[in-house]
């Protein structure tokens, strides 16, 4: 008994292997059907160790910890009886289901020495959301890249690989190469939403706004509703129609695909993605639209009561937008208390960036200006992608058109040459 690549799995049920092969398959791709092809494996094995490790880490995704870690702990239990490859993949499974990434990621380089085809194993650490990407390093984007290039020749033209080692190249500016990888993957498997998700990342980063939008009017019709990128697809478009002058098109895209209750996405996603829709939809000179705010609002207040420090860098926006002031103190002040104790990766950010919306907000244009500028070369440190982070950089492109300092906005994006991605915001064109 085999996985796609090659590695033996300990189980003597054809049925198990083939619904956790299918089941992989569908999260290295974020497909939906997770859920029946996982419990179809556990059904016809139930002392499958690797099956129940995915399904931890599977809901783990979905941000149901307890759930995750019972199933973790079943995982452990079961791999005693199993070879030491999957023993290992298990124990780094738990590690990262159990909240110890550094201690999980130094045992995925080790286990990759013996086994760099255990593509379940390396996959969290990959991606913006990946144990790399969540780090707090400020070099983390070279850092993936040089993590996995060496791994390039155990994959050969595997449509997972190629699209993870899209994203990473695409991160550092390589949209080119990145989008040649993205088209290969998705040759491969056009359906695959981690895929089309990297190849509109390529698009979004060369500047080719008509071309994404293009794509994604052709294969959003068919996108899974179940796939763990539903909502965040959904979000890229909706910025697409935005960037278009589509604004009624784009918040219609938005409401029905990535507002909490209309996608079944993870938290992290639906909150900041979210977030960084209507603000950046006020940002190109839209109207505010307070009842999409309070439902984000109580939808973050249930559902994170831990610290996530790409989350925690969206809270402020949340409270600002709504004119929350005590709240939004509360908030500069918790997540600077953290930061400062070292609870945070990227440590003070988040409460800093909570502190340039505030001041933004409250039109105080100067003081928004001096917190954010030496804060852009900083924000990598809390995570997401290059696209996601331009929340920031347009807020502070906004803030010198509100100030009316057209000439320091044209030399920030000077500065910035690597990058063409246009940025929605009002009267920066006119600046």
């Amino acid at each position: 008994m085999k996985d796609r690549y090659g590695l033996e799995l300990s189980t003597s049920s054809a049925d198990a292997r083939d619904a956790y092969v299918d089941a992989i398959d569908r999260m290295l791709a974020a497909d939906g059907g997770v859920d029946e092809a996982l419990g179809a494996a556990i059904a016809a094995d139930p002392d499958f160790a690797l099956a129940h490790a995915a399904k931890a880490r599977h809901l783990q995704l979905y941000a149901q910890v307890p759930e995750a870690r019972a199933a973790a702990e079943t995982a452990v239990a079961l791999s005693e009886k199993t070879t030491v490859r999957e023993q290992q993949h298990v124990e780094i499974i738990n590690l990262l289901v159990t909240g110890k990434v550094p201690a999980s990621l130094e045992l995925t380089r080790q286990h990759l020495d013996d086994y760099p085809r255990d593509a379940f194993v390396l996959m969290p650490a990959t991606g913006v959301f990946g144990s790399i990407g969540f780090s707090g390093r400020i070099g983390r984007e070279p850092e993936l890249l040089d993590f996995l290039e060496p791994l390039a020749t155990h994959y050969g033209d595997d449509w997972w690989f190629l699209t993870v080692h899209a994203f990473a190249l695409i991160e550092i500016g390589q949209w080119d190469r990145g989008r040649q990888l993205a088209e290969r993957a998705l040759a491969q498997r056009p359906t695959n939403p981690h895929g089309a998700h990297t190849l509109v990342h390529a698009l979004f980063e060369a500047g080719a706004d008509d071309e994404a939008l293009d794509y994604l009017d052709g294969w959003m019709p068919a996108s899974d509703r179940a796939s763990l990128l539903h909502c965040h697809i959904w979000w890229h478009y909706a910025l697409m129609l935005m960037t278009a002058g589509r604004n009624d098109d784009a918040r219609q895209a938005f409401s029905e695909n990535c507002l909490p209750g209309a996608t079944t996405s993870p938290p992290i996603n639906v909150v900041t993605d979210a977030t960084s829709f209507l603000w950046r939809d006020e940002l190109a000179g839209n109207p505010r639209d307070l009842v999409a705010w309070e439902t984000v609002r109580e939808f973050y207040e249930e559902r994170f009561r831990r610290p996530i420090v790409f989350v925690d860098a969206h809270a402020g926006l949340i409270y600002a937008a709504l004119g929350e002031s005590e709240q939004l103190q509360a908030c500069i002040a918790d997540l600077a208390e953290l930061g400062e104790a070292g609870r945070l990766p990227a440590e003070t950010t988040a409460a800093d960036l909570a502190q340039a919306y505030e001041a933004f907000e409250s039109e105080r244009w100067a003081e928004a200006i001096e917190v954010l500028e030496p804060l852009i070369p900083q924000v990598v440190r809390i995570g997401g992608s290059r696209a996601q982070r331009d929340l920031m950089t347009n807020t502070l492109l906004a803030a010198y058109v509100k100030a009316d300092r057209p000439d320091d906005a044209r030399a920030f994006l000077e500065r910035v040459t690597d990058r063409q991605p246009s940025r929605p915001v009002a009267g920066l064109i006119a600046a």
